[in-house]
Order: structure tokens, then C-alpha cells, then sequence
């Protein structure tokens, strides 16, 4: 399978690769270094009432993703980045490399997915939202030469999966404490 996705990377740098989108795909990826973006906003969510539920549903998310996906998954499979597999590509990477990282599922994808699917189940045009972005820095990821088609993919899939199951936890804590309320109004 490396072989046919390090053609697909080859393809994406030899054809679509210009300034503009050189910047455009760096700045994308850095907009989900290290999931910032998404932990400052579930944040942000959680300190108005209105918002709170999104906000602790996308926080859930993301930490279940950071178990599974980095702590997990990561490790389980170790899969080389594309960079180490092909080191030609080093010497024109538009930034730069990771060490001791591993490529399979691509976290910047799986926080954005988790996160859209997330604020989707809560508030579907925050989830449109974010599943575009998600979207657009999935393909950055893989135009930057970080990750593989497949890496992206999967990184969407548990991020749609995290999402939902943080939603699900959510929901049924929330409808407890409903519950419980209304037994003590009665």
C-alpha cells in the first residue's frame, strides 16, 4: 500500500504544488498543530450556558481521541511517516519533519472530524463548519508530505467516531441530571 500512496504524494508534489497553496497549506496545518484550536474553543463553549453541552461534548471528544488515536493507535501500528520512507522529498518538505512521530491516523484530521462531528450532533452549523476545515487540512496534510492517503482517512473515520460515542456519554449525563431535577421538583 506505501507504494501506491508514496505515487499518490509524488503526483500531488510534481503537479499541484504552487505558492499560493504552498502558503495556504502550511498555514491550514498549523491552524490544527497540536489540536489548539479546538481545545481553546471547547473552552470558549463550555463558559456560556447556551454552549456548554457542545463544549463538553467536543472536549470529550478530543480527549478520547488523544487516547485512542495518539496513545493508542499511533503506537499499535508505528507506521513510518511518508518523509522517512521516502527521504528524497526532505530537501523540498515545506515544513518541517516530525521525529519520533508516527504517521497512522492522522491526528490534525481525527481533532478536526472529532470536532465537527461533535458540535454537528449539537448545533449542525458548527459542525459544517469544522467539517470543511477538517476537510481542507486533511489534504494539507497529506500536500505537505506528513501523512498518507489512508492516514487522513482513518484520522476522519475515528474522529466521526469519537464524536459521536462523546456525544452519546454527553447526551446521557445530561438527560440524568434532567431526570434527577425533575424527581426533586415533584
Amino acid at each position: 500500500m506505501n507504494g501506491f500512496e508514496i505515487k499518490i504524494l509524488d503526483f500531488i508534489q510534481e503537479h499541484l504544488r504552487f505558492g499560493f497553496l504552498d502558503d495556504m497549506m502550511v498555514l491550514l496545518t498549523r491552524l490544527a498543530d497540536d489540536g489548539i484550536v479546538w481545545i481553546v474553543l471547547a473552552i470558549a463553549l463550555i463558559c456560556f450556558k447556551q454552549t456548554r453541552k457542545m463544549g463538553i461534548t467536543l472536549g470529550l471528544a478530543l480527549l478520547l481521541g488523544l487516547i485512542v488515536g495518539n496513545l493508542g493507535l499511533k503506537n499499535l501500528f508505528a507506521r513510518p511517516r511518508p518523509y522517512d520512507v521516502n527521504p528524497d522529498i526532505v530537501d523540498n518538505m515545506l515544513i518541517e519533519r516530525l521525529f519520533n512521530s508516527y504517521s497512522f491516523p492522522s491526528g490534525h484530521t481525527r481533532c478536526c472530524f472529532e470536532s465537527g462531528m461533535a458540535m454537528f450532533l449539537c448545533d449542525k452549523r458548527f459542525g459544517k463548519v469544522a467539517f470543511v476545515l477538517g476537510g481542507f487540512i486533511g489534504f494539507s496534510r497529506i500536500y505537505l508530505y506528513m501523512h498518507y492517503p489512508t492516514d487522513v482517512i482513518a484520522g476522519a473515520l475515528l474522529g466521526l467516531l469519537n464524536g459521536f460515542i462523546a456525544f452519546i456519554i454527553v447526551d446521557k449525563i445530561y438527560k440524568a441530571i434532567d431526570n434527577k431535577k425533575s424527581r426533586l421538583e415533584k
